[in-house]
This record gives structure tokens, sequence and C-alpha cells, in this order.
């Protein structure tokens, strides 16, 4: 990847369909998922048709599925395929990887995998859909070797779309999404890099205190509207945590064209802004040599 001619990394898309078309979720959450986002009948992009969308706007992104086997019992894309459909197109992707933390040892073994052979550069949680509480020690032997290999762990934080609107969610409890869980985490494993996705409602002033407190810890935009951010969030993206904050999408479902049209509506500082789209992500990925 040519990181100078890249003009924005989008940290958060979802490969949602599989090359021989197994969808990511289920119908009854996808059809919820898609209600909540306005997005009726969206089109489920293959990888490689992902990689064209985003080189033709000179954009960089993140691609990763959800691993919720063991709550959902629905079978997951293989992280294998979402990492070499990445490799086809390595100028654009970059391959992240979801590991159920139920899976305990195996997973631990899958997530050295993953990263050795693989090239896999970080790893998705969704506690909500997965069914666990960040920071449950159940999921700890997981994290210790994703520190080890220093790469990411990012987290869903705040309320999910999918399954809203089933009966009983789908069986998802938000709570596990609070990122004030996630600040657990973060003091057990002092030197993995954490990325909070998402505005956080109702839990946004705490992702703010946790990503202000904690110094690997980040927050990434997306899954909103720009024009819906919490003032409180524009307020710290500007000042206290404009090293620390990403510009992510949520594709399919927020197209990085409708994100990026509301965020130039936003009063974000001129120096701010390309940290946002770019800047802070080059470094958290290691895409450009730090200090």
């Amino acid at each position: 990847m040519d990181i100078d001619d890249v003009v924005a990394i989008d940290v958060h898309t979802h490969a949602e369909i599989s090359k021989n078309g197994h969808g990511s979720l289920s119908p009854a959450l996808f059809g919820a998922s898609e209600k909540y986002f306005k997005a009726h009948g969206h089109r489920q992009p293959s990888i490689a048709e992902m990689a064209a969308y985003y080189r033709e706007r000179r954009m960089a992104a993140v691609v990763f599925t959800v691993d919720a086997e063991h709550a959902t019992g629905h079978p997951r894309i293989a992280n294998e395929e979402v990492a070499e459909s990445c490799a086809e197109h390595g100028d654009v992707l970059i391959p992240f990887a979801s590991v159920d933390p139920w899976k305990g040892r195996a997973g631990v073994r899958e997530a050295r995998r993953l990263v050795g052979e693989y090239g896999v550069r970080g790893f998705k949680f969704h506690p909500s859909i997965q069914g666990f509480a960040p920071n449950d020690p159940m999921a700890y032997p997981l994290y210790e070797v994703i520190e080890e290999l220093g790469v990411p762990a990012l987290f869903h934080t705040g309320q999910t779309g999918i399954g809203a609107g089933v009966p009983g969610g789908g069986g998802i409890r938000l709570k596990y999404s609070n990122p004030m869980l996630v600040d657990d985490v973060a003091v057990d494993f002092p030197e993995l890099r954490i990325i909070l996705a998402h505005p956080s409602f109702p839990w946004q002033d705490e992702a703010l205190a946790v990503a202000t407190h904690k110094p690997y810890v980040h927050i990434d935009l997306s899954g909103w509207s720009p024009k819906y951010f919490p003032p409180q969030l524009v307020r710290y993206a500007n000042t206290l945590l404009k090293d620390k904050v990403l510009f992510g999408s949520d594709f399919p479902v927020i197209t990085p064209d409708r994100w990026l049209a509301d965020f130039a509506e936003l009063e974000i500082k001129p120096e701010v802004r390309p940290k946002i789209l770019k800047d802070n992500a080059a470094k958290l990925l290691g895409l450009v040599k730090t200090d």
C-alpha cells in the first residue's frame, strides 16, 4: 500500500457475504440491521467489489466479519477468506479477523496463525452479538496473544442496529457493549491497542473518559452520520482526542460518500481533519513509521 497516495483510511467496514454466498449473519439479524439503518435492500458487495469501490475513491479500508458462532449458532465467514481476498487487493484493503472468544485455546491458536500466516492486522469484537462481557476473564487469553502480536483490538460499543426490532432483540444484550467494560481490558492489558467503535450511545461520556484516561484507547466514528454526533464527541475530537479519533463508515450500511459529505459540514479544525481521516489510523495500523 502506498500510504502517500491514499486520501483517507476507513477503519470500519464489513465483509457481509462470502464467495459462496454465505452471509455473516442470519437473514433475521441482517433484516433488522437494514431497517435500523434505513438501508433496505442494500447490496452485500464482495471483497473484490469493496476494493474497487475504495480504489476509485483513493481510500484504504479495514475489512472484517464477526465470528459469533457460540451465541448465534450461525457459521461465520472464514477469516482466511477475508485475509486472502484482502491480500489480493493489498493496495487498498487491510484485513482484520474476528475470533469468537468462547473458542478458548483454539481461538488463541487461530489468532496467532492468522497474524503469522495470513497477515491479519487486527481483531474485531462485537460483545453484544458474541454474548460476552469484554472484561470476562474467559476472553483474556485471546487479548494476551493480540497484545503480544502488537495488533489492535476493535470493540463494538453502544447500541447496535443488529437485532433491533426483533422480539427480544434477537437475544442480543446491549449491556455488554458499555465501553466501561473495555476500560478493565485497557487496565489489564496496558500495551494493547484498543479501538472503541462508534459514538457509544447511550455511553458517549464513558467512551470519552476511557479514551482520555488510557493512552492506547482510540475511538472510531463509524455507524453514525457525523451530523448526529453528540457535541461532546466533536469537542473532544477537536482537542484532547485529536490524535486518537479515527474515520470509519460502517460500509456497506453507511457509505463513506455519505459520511464524508456530512463530515465536511462538521466544525472540525482544519489541522485536525487529516488526523481523523488518515494520519491517526496510519500510525495505529503501522502503515507509517512513528518516533
